[in-house]
């Protein structure tokens, strides 16, 4: 560990605040004696303290950037709560412990001990929280701490998952202005997808991307870049990570037809038929960058360059990409779709994905085919792109009217 860039231990923190990789806990509190551990004789990972089996479980998702990521800001954000806040073994958190957790992530106090603006990992001034989560936040946080301590309990680490008993994975995390949040169950209506750009905002992203400088090199790359981008997200509904790990050669022929093979979330290996709008995107985009019209099965060329060296663009600066063109495309629509306006300023990458299959089903793909290209392992996760039937049902609700009496109809009352 640095101890050059660690924080003082003090009475407000028994160990420094630190990333996960330069974490240094006591041996009262490194887990090996924790009161939730197994039997020795079930562990299937190398690991004897409640790091090293955070270690092993993050080192499942290195194939998957953008999962590992998050994965381990969660997990180096619990491991700190349980050492400073609880003064325990994340081993030894009980259902109680992750109800405040829950509490805690909403509103990170002390804030002066919790809380500071981004900056890089290896910084003194590093903290885990900007400041409280929103509700989709939480949310992650929740799902993502619930895939640590499962995957814990099967590798013979943990005797169970405290976090299990609490009905929180399928609800939504309402934080009012004052007091603690709120819980409100989330029926199967309201899981419908709705952040997706629909016809109107997908055609403000398109014309904002038409209006991109193109007089000097570096303008022309960002616009080749950008066009590209978009017709990855329309077509294909990838995941952000996946296009910064993935290269040229995940673009295959087979018996004359193209596919994308990828490598998704949890290591799993797809592929997803290449469509003829898909290709020609493909092909102006390799020619902009001085490339063959296709790739062989040794281009290593990264799907999205850099406009300074050409390396890989990472999720993060992905999202920075189409979050100033949601916001340029944002105010390309009119003043009557304000509600639009402030959907597209919400939008991240992810949307990108959402959209993609949306816009499957909207155009009349089959939904079976639709579930394969989106790569869910279950259908019903599909089924929730699917709004034709809220439309209808929204359509016949304008069949009922609302009367009204009229200023004319008192006059007539009034006449003798």
């Amino acid at each position: 560990m640095n101890t050059e860039s660690a924080l003082p231990v003090t009475p407000e923190s028994p160990v420094p605040i630190r990333p996960l990789d330069e974490i240094t806990v006591p041996a009262a509190l490194d887990g090996h004696a924790g009161v939730n551990r197994a039997d020795a004789a079930r562990l299937q990972i190398s690991a004897s303290n409640d790091v090293d089996a955070i270690r092993c479980f993050l080192t499942e998702y290195e194939q998957s950037p953008g999962t590992h990521r998050i994965y381990q800001r969660e997990c180096e954000r619990l491991l700190l709560w349980s050492l400073i806040e609880c003064g325990k073994p994340l081993s030894s958190l009980n259902r109680q412990d992750f109800e405040g957790y829950l509490h805690f992530l909403a509103d990170p106090q002390p804030a002066k001990l919790w809380c500071a603006p981004k900056v890089p990992r290896v910084k003194p001034a590093w903290r885990p929280f900007v400041g409280p989560l929103s509700d989709s936040a939480v949310l992650t946080s929740i799902a993502a701490i619930n895939s640590l301590m499962a995957y814990l309990v099967d590798a013979g680490y943990l005797s169970g998952n405290p976090l299990g008993l609490i009905r929180q994975r399928r609800r939504k995390l309402n934080m009012a202005a004052t007091g603690p949040a709120q819980v409100i169950a989330q029926t199967e209506e309201m899981q419908k997808i709705e952040r997706f750009l629909d016809a109107e905002m997908w055609h403000a992203v398109t014309r904002a991307i038409e209006a991109l400088p193109r007089e000097t090199d570096g303008e022309r790359d960002e616009y080749e870049r950008a066009r590209f981008v978009a017709a990855l997200l329309y077509m294909l509904a990838p995941r952000a990570g996946e296009l910064e790990s993935h290269r040229m050669n995940s673009f295959r022929e087979e018996r004359g037809r193209w596919w994308w093979h990828v490598v998704g979330k949890g290591g799993k290996q797809a592929r997803v038929p290449v469509a003829d709008d898909m290709v020609h995107a493909l092909v102006r985009y390799r020619k902009h960058l001085g490339l063959s019209a296709m790739p062989k099965r040794t281009d290593l060329t990264p799907l999205l360059v850099s406009i300074k060296d050409r390396s890989p663009i990472t999720a993060r600066r992905l999202n920075q990409i189409l979050k100033k063109l949601f916001n340029a495309a944002a105010d390309l629509l009119p003043e009557a779709s304000e509600h639009k306006r402030e959907k597209l300023r919400a939008a991240s990458a992810h949307w990108g994905r959402h959209t993609g299959i949306t816009a499957k089903l909207d155009s009349g793909m089959n939904e079976r085919f639709v579930q394969k290209d989106a790569r869910h392992t279950d259908a019903r996760t599909t089924q929730r792109y699917i709004h034709e039937e809220e439309e209808r049902w929204h359509d016949e609700a304008q069949k009922q009217q609302l009367p009204w009496a009229t200023p004319s109809d008192d006059e007539v009352l009034k006449k003798p």
